[in-house]
C-alpha cells in the first residue's frame, strides 16, 4: 500500500468520524423549517388586522389567512412548544452523562429562552380566543420557570406584564410598555400594547398604533402573496412537469426522458481512487481540517474573534470562507485529474447554446412539489429537530442589505458553480464507471446531502440532488444544473428576506 492509500485511509477514517459527530450534534437542534413556518404565521396574523375595502384585498385575505387564522396560529405554537419541551428534556438527560457533548450545555439556556418566548405568545393567542384562565396560567408558568435565572428575567417580567393586563380586575406594573416592546414583536406587540393604551385610556397613543398596524396588516398581506403565490404557482408548474413526465415513461418507457437506457454513461479515465482522493483531500481535509486551524491560528496570532463581528463583517466572513473551501477543491480536482488531460468528450460542459434554460426552469419547478413533499415527511421523523444550515438563521434575521447582498452571492452564485462543478460535473459521471447512470445519480446526491452535515436536510437535499443529476445527465451542460440550483437558493433567500423584513 503507497503512502498516499495510507494517508487516504486514515483520513477517511478521520472524516467519517468528524462528519457523524456534526451529524449527531445536529439531532440536538432545531429544524430551521419550523422557525420559518413561525415566521409566516406571525405574518398571517399580521394580515387579520387588515380592515380595507379594496376590493381586490378583501379576496386575496380571505383566501389566505382562512376562516380561523388565531386558532390555527395557537396550534401551530402548541406543536412547536411540545417539540421544544422534547428536546429540553432530552438535551437534560443527556447532560447527566459525563460523557455529554459540550455543545449541550450551551444550548440549554436557549431552550428555555426558546420555552419561554413560546408561552408569552401562547398566552396572548390564548386570550384572543377568550381563553383567559388558560392564558394565567401559561403566563404563570413563564414566571415560574424562569425564576432565579438572571438571563430570563426580562420575560418574566414580561409574563407578569401581560397577566396583569388581562387579569380580573386589570393591574398596571411600572415599565409595561417597554417591556412589551422589547420582548414582544408583531402582532403579539401590537395586541398586548392595544390592551394597554385602553386600559391607561391613551386613545392618542392607540389611534398611532391601530394606524401603523394597518400599514403593517397591508404589507403583510402583499408579501404572504409573494412567499406564498410564487411558491405555489411554481408548484403547479411542477406538477404538470412531473405528470408529463410519467406519462411520457408508461408510454415510451425505454424512449422516455426518465427511461436510463436513455441516459448515456460518461467515458470515465480513471479509476474510484481519484475519486476518493478528490472527495478526501479536496472537500473533507480542506473544509474540516485545513480551513479551520488557519482560521484558528489567524484568531489567536490576531485576536480576531468572528463572533464579535457586525452583520455585515460577519456575512463577509462567510463568503471569504466559502471562496477558500471552494478554490482548495477545485485545485485538488485539478490536480487530481491534470494527468488525464485531455479529458474525453462531455466532460464539464459548459455550454452557452442548447436547451440549458429550459433544463434549469424546468427541473426547478419539478423539484419544488417533490422536495415539499418529502420535507413534509421528513418533518414527521424528526419533529422538529434535525438541525440546519447555519446561515438561514442568520439571512432571515439580516437587517443590513448590504449583508443580504453577501448572503446572495454566497449562496446563489458561489455554492452552486462550486458544487456543481464538484458533485455533478466531476463525482456523477465518474460513478458510471462502476453503476448504471441512475445509481450514479442517487449515490451523489447522498453524498451531496451528507455533506451539508444536517440530519433534517439530507432527504429533501437529496430529492433535489437527484433532480440536479438528471438534469445534468440529460443536458450535458453544467449551466442547466447550476441554474437550477442557484435558482433553488435564490428562492429561499427571498423568502427569508420578505419573512424577516416583516418581523421586523
Amino acid at each position: 500500500m503507497t503512502i498516499k492509500r495510507v494517508v487516504l485511509a486514515f483520513l477517511t477514517v478521520l472524516a467519517i468520524a468528524l462528519i457523524g459527530q456534526d451529524l449527531l450534534a445536529s439531532w440536538s437542534q432545531p429544524q430551521f423549517q419550523s422557525r420559518l413556518e413561525l415566521y409566516q404565521t406571525n405574518l398571517v396574523l399580521q394580515a387579520t388586522e387588515w380592515q380595507g375595502d379594496d376590493p381586490g384585498l378583501v379576496s386575496v385575505r380571505q383566501g389566505i389567512i382562512g376562516s380561523e387564522p388565531v386558532k390555527g396560529a395557537t396550534k401551530q405554537y402548541e406543536e412547536l412548544r411540545q417539540s421544544a419541551q422534547k428536546n429540553l428534556e432530552r438535551t437534560q438527560m443527556l447532560l447527566v452523562s459525563p460523557t455529554a457533548d459540550p455543545s449541550l450545555k450551551a444550548s440549554l439556556p436557549k431552550l428555555e429562552r426558546l420555552l419561554a418566548e413560546l408561552d408569552l405568545r401562547l398566552g396572548v393567542l390564548q386570550v384572543q380566543q377568550r381563553q383567559g384562565a388558560t392564558a394565567q396560567k401559561t403566563w404563570a408558568g413563564v414566571i415560574q420557570e424562569t425564576d432565579g435565572k438572571a438571563s430570563l428575567e426580562p420575560l418574566s417580567q414580561t409574563a407578569g406584564v401581560l397577566a396583569g393586563l388581562w387579569s380580573d380586575p386589570p393591574r398596571l406594573v411600572p415599565d409595561a410598555e417597554q417591556a412589551l416592546k422589547k420582548n414582544l414583536d408583531s402582532w403579539f406587540r401590537y395586541r398586548s400594547l392595544a390592551q394597554l393604551y385602553q386600559l391607561q385610556q391613551r386613545q392618542e397613543s392607540l389611534t398611532e398604533l391601530q394606524a401603523a398596524q394597518q400599514q403593517t396588516a397591508e404589507r403583510a398581506l402583499t408579501n404572504l402573496a409573494i412567499v406564498g403565490g410564487i411558491p405555489t404557482i411554481s408548484c403547479f408548474i411542477g406538477i404538470g412537469i412531473l405528470l408529463f413526465l410519467g406519462g411520457q415513461w408508461v408510454v415510451r418507457r425505454k424512449q422516455s426522458l426518465l427511461a436510463p437506457e436513455g441516459i448515456a454513461p460518461w467515458t470515465v479515465p480513471w479509476d474510484g481512487e481519484i475519486v476518493w482522493q478528490v472527495l478526501i483531500f479536496g472537500f473533507f481535509l480542506v473544509g474540516q481540517i485545513l480551513l479551520p486551524l488557519a482560521l484558528g491560528f489567524l484568531q489567536q496570532a490576531s485576536g480576531f474573534n468572528p463572533a464579535g463581528l457586525g452583520e455585515r463583517a460577519r456575512a463577509f466572513y462567510i463568503l471569504a470562507n466559502y471562496l477558500l473551501l471552494a478554490a482548495g477543491g477545485l485545485v485538488v480536482l485539478y490536480v487530481s485529474v491534470r494527468a488525464f488531460l485531455p479529458l474525453p468528450e462531455g466532460w464539464f460542459q459548459v455550454k452557452l447554446r442548447g436547451k440549458w434554460l429550459l433544463w434549469g426552469l424546468g427541473g426547478y419547478f419539478a423539484a419544488l412539489p417533490l422536495v415539499i413533499l418529502i420535507s413534509l415527511l421528513n418533518q414527521q421523523i424528526w419533529q422538529g429537530q434535525g438541525g440546519s444550515n447555519p446561515i438561514l438563521p442568520i439571512a432571515l434575521e439580516g437587517k443590513d442589505n448590504g449583508a443580504l447582498i453577501l448572503f446572495f452571492v454566497t449562496a446563489a452564485i458561489a455554492a452552486p458553480l462550486f458544487e456543481e462543478i464538484l458533485f455533478r460535473g466531476f463525482l456523477l459521471p465518474s460513478l458510471t464507471r462502476y453503476m448504471p447512470v441512475w445509481g450514479a445519480i442517487t449515490l451523489s446526491s447522498f453524498i451531496f446531502a451528507l455533506a451539508h452535515l444536517s440530519l433534517s436536510e439530507v432527504l429533501p437535499l437529496m430529492v433535489l440532488g437527484m433532480v440536479l443529476g438528471f438534469v445534468y445527465s440529460r443536458s450535458r451542460n453544467l449551466l442547466s444544473s447550476m441554474l437550477l440550483h442557484s435558482l433553488w437558493n435564490s428562492g429561499t433567500l427571498l423568502s427569508l428576506f420578505v419573512l424577516g423584513s416583516s418581523s421586523q
